[in-house]
């Protein structure tokens, strides 16, 4: 049994066949394909976020707006950039988000991906301090965003507030959302910050590329990544069982549409390039006859590591045809898979 969500990556252009040509488009179709997946039993609706782009940008409207238009999905981010981020005003954005949606937030955070403009975090106010990376400012703004969403009294209060304070001594960022903290995730590209997320105590999300640190197909790579943090997670102590998601680009081809689509899509190898001066291995794409992906998936071992898989979606076809991909991995694919 696995949860089996989607990952929009919310773009929009003025393409010939793109069903969104609009930020209007891609934030109203993002909630209406929420609320069709749940219909469909899809347990989860995540939502990419990217600065500078014509992609989506701000989630904690997107993901307060889906909370309020469900009421089961679980509802995501595949992945915020930490380097921009103040964390104490999003520790208050998804406190709220997550207490609209009933404490179904799942959210995805990280160091961040390669951006559309040069230091792009800048233009938002921040950098590093001397002798630190923009990768050790997303790492320190993540362990203090935890600490103030776990509850974090550390605010000196006025003697004479506005309002009575609710207790004596330090305050935290308000609202709290109880829980929240156990459900956010590392995306995580390396086996090293897949340990970091680890011993944090936070979920772990593996993308469709990874840092190639071992020549190894994309799939077994990570699987070690994911062995690799479990055995971390244990070590830490933590009382709970953690999570771990993978995402994957698969398309059923059940009609003619998903033919004229995606039948000549069928990427049967991983590629390798260089992202950010790390060489990456990026996994496959898989789209088949059911029959055929179902065997295909039964030996993908970082699927078989995992216990969410997230369906990459082409947003630009609209929500009625993401819907109808959703479906027909739901009826067709899962259960010979034993997803359900």
């Amino acid at each position: 049994m696995k949860k089996i969500g989607f990952l929009s990556f919310g773009h929009w252009s003025n393409g010939p066949y793109s069903q969104a040509r609009s930020a209007s488009d891609v934030l109203l179709q993002s909630i209406d394909l929420a609320v069709a997946a749940e219909e469909l039993g899809v347990d989860g609706a995540y939502y990419r976020v990217h600065h500078f782009a014509r992609q989506l940008a701000s989630p904690f409207p997107l993901l307060a707006a889906v909370g309020a238009r469900t009421s089961r999905i679980e509802i995501g981010t595949g992945v915020i950039d930490m380097r921009y981020e103040n964390p104490l005003y999003m520790a208050e954005d998804s406190g709220a988000a997550d207490l609209i949606s009933g404490g179904r937030l799942q959210l995805g955070i990280s160091r961040g991906s390669p951006e559309q403009v040069i230091d792009g975090y800048r233009y938002f106010g921040y950098g590093a301090p001397e002798g630190e990376t923009m990768a050790d400012v997303a790492r320190h703004n993540t362990e203090v965003y935890l600490k103030v969403i776990d509850g974090a009294r550390f605010a000196e209060p006025n003697p004479r507030p506005m309002f009575p304070n609710p207790h004596p001594g330090p305050l935290p960022i308000e609202p709290q959302s109880p829980g929240l903290r156990d459900r956010i995730w590392w995306g995580s590209a390396s086996n090293a910050t897949g340990e970091w997320a680890a011993n944090l105590g936070m979920n772990l999300m593996s993308s469709t590329l990874k840092e190639d640190e071992s020549g190894k197909p994309f799939h077994v790579q990570q699987a070690e990544q994911i062995e690799k943090y479990r055995a971390a997670w244990a070590a830490a102590g933590h009382e709970r069982q953690p999570r771990v998601s993978v995402s994957r680009s698969i398309f059923a081809l059940v009609n003619d549409q998903d033919q004229a689509y995606f039948g000549h899509d069928d990427e049967g190898s991983d590629s390798v390039g260089h992202i950010d001066n790390m060489r990456a291995v990026f996994g496959r794409s898989y789209a088949a006859e059911p029959d055929k992906l179902i065997e295909q998936l039964s030996k993908d071992e970082g699927i078989a590591a995992a216990d969410t898989v997230l369906l990459t979606v082409p947003n630009q076809l609209g929500a009625d045809y993401n819907a109808h991909i959703l479906e027909s991995i739901m009826t067709h694919v899962a259960p010979g898979l034993g997803w359900r």
